[in-house]
């Protein structure tokens, strides 16, 4: 067999063969060889303005379809610039594989461009890393690095990859030769010594036949017992409460099974992050208001794929007499601030799917539903009658409602923002399982057209909403240009206060001052029209339905369009300060 061209189209063969679809990536001289390999190898590569985005997109990516997503960025700043993202990604429990280029073998740590300790800087944000150092373990490192990323509690893996790797090995060869000389002295004969001995290292065995085989990843199976055991603490309740997180969709595969069992035991469920839409748009066990209330009244709580930390209270909301079934794969979440009567170290959506087989309904649990029900139907109304009140600007909570009603029934929903995204979390309702994206834990901002774009590429035949908090928007803004370059129709929506509202409305109240949180009536609108998208201004509530009637018929013909929206403050989420 002859040599490859090269070892990026090597890397870009293993991904290939590992089924990725996406490359996500900002330009570096360190990694072009990867990028036109990727091309080669008829994977997709998606050039955006900032390596954050990268990262955020194959997140998306890797949450909706169970596929690592894989960002690649140059040494140096374009890897610094990731951190963020991977550390979302970590926090989130997403499985991504960045690929860093760095400067050649033989030169790094001896000042070279943009060389910098990329191992050190990455190892607390990823699972498992490598600093590649021969052609020959491209692509075993490649297949490892698939299985770590998805293996065990999943997470973003890192390989840094040199250029002298990655380039063909002529062009390495000459450009290592330049400037030796042929002097006979003994010092240029040892530095002639020690740079061919450096190259033979590099590319030994480079040409020798490399098949990518993808492994396979071990399921995370419940034990028969602990689900036996689970069952009978279900069947001897009377009013139980599940709570289902972002864990439990951490094998996309399974969505609509466990979607379906879910809906058939019978149980009040609340959902959050991306199990958000797992039973679609309004079935009757979803709760979606006054958790706080049913925790305190419940007196059974399985928690699937969701810590109690700050997002539960820590779990002193709920009694210390409840019984506590906590689901997770990370041991660490498991126990996390309340120790449960009974800990399942499994894949949740696998948990729960054994679960709902050996359990059924209970006649004696629809009183139970039946008050958790009343409870939210009472909200919906408040929430309604709040939506009908006038301010000078659009009313926010009129906003989401009236984005519930355009939306379409294969819509995805992308959050990213503080007060307006989470009032729109209450009031729009994602209609099927993996239909929702927000950054998770970690309460990044930036995330949103990194995530917008994944999903769409994923996705084609959905519309992608994408809800911007006014102050959050600025984070990724510029990648409508991205958008519209790739032709990615997105519809994004800014909740335009002037504020940073979330941490103004409280902070006013404790200091008296609004420090630091006031923003400008942008015109996001003329950004995004400036960036090759279309822009939308809505500044009066009776314009909403045809604002975003425009902006659907925009995205609808193929173009990316941003809804600049004027909304009025409101005290819907009065003192929801997070700590």
């Amino acid at each position: 067999m002859s040599e490859p061209e090269h070892g990026g189209r090597l890397a870009a063969e293993a991904l290939a063969a590992h089924g990725v679809r996406f490359v996500f990536t900002l330009c570096g001289g360190h990694i072009s060889p990867l990028l036109l390999g990727a091309k080669a190898a008829g994977i997709r590569v998606v050039d955006v303005r900032h390596e954050a985005t990268a990262v955020y997109a194959a997140d998306a990516t890797a949450r909706l379809t169970g596929v690592p997503g894989v960002a690649c960025v140059t040494a140096g700043p374009g890897l610094t610039n990731t951190v963020t993202a991977v550390k979302n990604a970590q926090l989130a429990q997403s499985p991504v594989v960045v690929i860093g280029g760095a400067s050649a073998t033989l030169l790094q740590g001896r000042g070279s461009l943009q060389d910098i300790d990329q191992v050190a800087l990455m190892r607390p944000h990823v699972k498992w890393l490598k600093a590649l150092k021969r052609v020959r373990d491209i692509v075993p490192a490649i297949e490892r690095a698939f299985v770590e990323a998805r293996s065990g509690v999943p997470g973003p893996v890192f390989l840094e990859a040199p250029l002298d790797l990655l380039y063909p090995q002529k062009t390495v060869r000459e450009f290592h030769r330049t400037g030796l000389g042929s002097s006979p002295s003994w010092r240029a004969r040892l530095m002639r010594w020690h740079v061919e001995r450096h190259l033979a290292a590099v590319f030994r065995a480079a040409s020798d036949p490399v098949v990518p085989r993808p492994r396979r990843v071990p399921t995370v199976e419940p034990g028969a017992g602990e689900v036996a055991r689970a069952a009978s603490m279900l069947e001897a309740s009377s009013r139980p409460l599940l709570l289902l997180g972002s864990g439990s969709m951490q094998s996309p595969e399974l969505a609509n099974t466990l979607g379906q069992a879910i809906g058939g035991l019978g149980a009040p469920v609340y959902l959050s992050g991306m199990a958000r839409g797992l039973l679609g748009r309004s079935h009757v066990l979803h709760m979606r208001h006054a958790r706080r209330k049913a925790l305190r009244e419940a007196d059974l709580v399985i928690a699937s794929g969701t810590p109690f930390d700050f997002r539960l209270g820590y779990g002193r909301g709920i009694p210390r007499r409840t019984p506590v079934v906590s689901i997770n794969r990370s041991r660490h979440d498991l126990k996390k601030n309340r120790r449960p009567d009974l800990g399942i170290r499994a894949d949740p959506a696998r948990a729960l799917i054994a679960l709902c087989r050996r359990s059924r309904a209970r006649d004696d649990w629809k009183p139970w539903c039946d008050a958790l029900r009343a409870r939210d139907d009472a909200r919906e109304t408040e929430i309604a009658e709040l939506a009908s009140g006038t301010t000078d600007d659009v009313n926010p909570i009129a906003l989401c409602r009236a984005i519930e009603a355009a939306a379409n029934e294969e819509a995805v929903f992308v959050g990213d923002g503080g007060d307006f995204v989470a009032t729109a979390s209450y009031i729009v309702r994602p209609r099927a399982p993996l239909s929702w994206l927000d950054p998770g834990v970690f309460g990044t901002l930036g995330p949103g057209a990194g995530f917008a774009l994944g999903a769409k590429l994923c996705r084609p035949e959905a519309e992608v909403w994408l809800l911007y908090g006014d102050g959050a928007a600025a984070f990724s803004l510029a990648e409508f240009d991205t958008l519209a370059r790739h032709a990615v129709p997105v519809i994004g929506v800014v909740g335009n206060d002037a504020g940073w509202t979330q941490i103004a409305r409280d902070q006013l109240d404790m200091f008296g001052d609004d420090l630091a949180t006031v923003l400008a009536r942008t015109d996001y609108d003329e950004v995004a029209k400036g960036f090759g998208a279309r822009g939308v201004r809505l500044s009066e509530s009776g314009g909403t339905d045809a604002a975003l009637a425009q902006a659907k018929s925009i995205a609808a013909a193929g173009r990316p369009v941003l809804v600049n929206a004027w909304i009025g403050r409101s005290d819907f989420r009065k003192g929801s300060i997070s700590l």
